[in-house]
């Protein structure tokens, strides 16, 4: 810091006396004065030649020292800036020291310019495809709400920043439906209401009160993705049953890539909650496992069925069988494709011997009361969305902390 002080020093007394030497040799006027003048303390005098304009000029000059050698935080200080905006915010060295500087070195100003900047890319990112992503869980004793956050790369899904975001949009979520939706089923929730979601956050990088779409828009910017609140899906259970959910590739409670979510239906209200619960899981477990389209056989579309029939019609004919042979065979494999798609079907994917209604029937056995599915549901990331190639893409990647 010293080294600092004595080269702006040795600095503002060679401009002071460039700017006296100038002004002496500019014969603006006949008349002359003697003027001091004061650079960090130090006084400078001597007779200088002098008109109202060259006094402007002079003024002008000697104020860009003045803020040189006043305003300009040092070199270390410069780097200490940049490091708490860059801990800050996450977003790119260059960015943060170019907002410095633009804001003066005046660290609250610069962040609000990056927040300003952050949003115009989110907006310049936002026609880009998000198809990685987490979904986020939160659920209570009767219901569950389960929140699909796209982003383009899975690097940025792994961002601390981003995780927390998701938590927080399924955790409202489930506060701003709680009060609603008190009957048993499976309801979506709507994007305009995801998206106008009140969130209180409390992260060091982002805080205070918003809306849920200026947060997603605000770490869209800190990422440097296009980052989406696709969907959501609140599932409710009655007054006698409970929710079990399953979530696959979980980086931390909450989070994951596919989620498993079903209800449990308990008839006399006799609830053994750890029974419940325990086989709640494993099949929800089996549900993201195996995949199921249909609770019961009852439930399978008649579209679904008479396409399954007429595939299944073609590929018998091609055996050459003709008749009774031929139906035989169109039915067995017809019963072969229940046990694909309907879950009450389904092999158990823990013990192949039994199947789902099978586990069911020894629940009810065990807690002593009729024991059914009331609804399921199987939730992935990026379902629907088309991947693009981006192999060969010259667009850069994620700038995320």
């Amino acid at each position: 810091m010293a080294f600092c002080r004595a080269a702006k020093r040795s600095l503002g007394f060679v401009i002071s006396n460039r700017l006296l030497n100038n002004a002496s040799r500019h014969g603006f006027s006949s008349s002359t004065t003697t003027r001091a003048f004061v650079v960090k303390g130090v006084q400078y005098g001597g007779s200088v030649p002098y008109t109202q304009d060259a006094t402007s000029a002079l003024s002008s000059r000697l104020s860009l020292l003045r803020r040189f050698s006043v305003e300009t935080p040092a070199v270390s200080d410069q780097m200490s800036l940049i490091k708490q905006l860059r801990e800050r915010t996450s977003a790119p060295i260059k960015d943060v020291k170019a907002a410095l500087i633009d804001c003066n070195w005046n660290i609250e100003a610069a962040q609000t310019e990056l927040r300003k900047r952050g949003k115009v890319l989110a907006l310049k990112k936002s026609s880009r495809t998000a198809a990685e992503g987490l979904l986020a869980l939160a659920q209570n004793e009767t219901k569950a709400v389960v929140i699909e956050l796209n982003c383009e790369t899975d690097f940025v899904a792994r961002n601390e920043i981003f995780q927390y975001l998701a938590l927080s949009l399924a955790r409202q979520a489930l506060l701003s439906e709680s009060s609603s939706h008190n009957v048993s089923g499976t309801f979506p929730v709507g994007l305009e209401q995801l998206e106008g979601m009140k969130l209180n956050l409390e992260h060091p990088k982002i805080n205070g009160e918003t809306t849920a779409l200026n947060a997603v828009t605000e770490v869209a910017g800190i990422m440097g993705e296009n980052i989406k609140l696709r969907r959501g899906f609140l599932m409710s259970a009655s007054s006698s049953g409970v929710i079990s959910t399953y979530l696959h590739t979980s980086p931390q409670p909450g989070l994951g890539r596919i989620a498993g979510i079903l209800s449990l239906e308990v008839e006399g209200g006799s609830l053994q909650a750890d029974a419940l619960q325990r086989v709640g899981s494993e099949i929800a477990m089996h549900i993201v496992a195996a995949k199921p389209l249909f609770l019961t056989k009852e439930l399978v579309s008649s579209e679904a069925l008479k396409n399954e029939r007429e595939i299944l019609q073609t590929q018998a004919e091609t055996s050459g069988k003709s008749g009774m042979a031929l139906e035989k065979m169109v039915e067995g494999r017809l019963r072969k494709y229940m046990e694909e798609v309907v879950l009450m079907e389904q092999k158990f994917i823990v013990n192949d011997s039994i199947n789902i209604k099978t586990l069911l029937d020894n629940l009810s056995k065990e807690v002593g009361s009729p024991v059914k599915i009331g609804n399921f549901l199987r939730v992935g990331v990026g379902e629907g969305i088309e991947r693009l190639d981006t192999s060969d893409s010259s667009e850069p990647v994620a700038q995320a902390a």
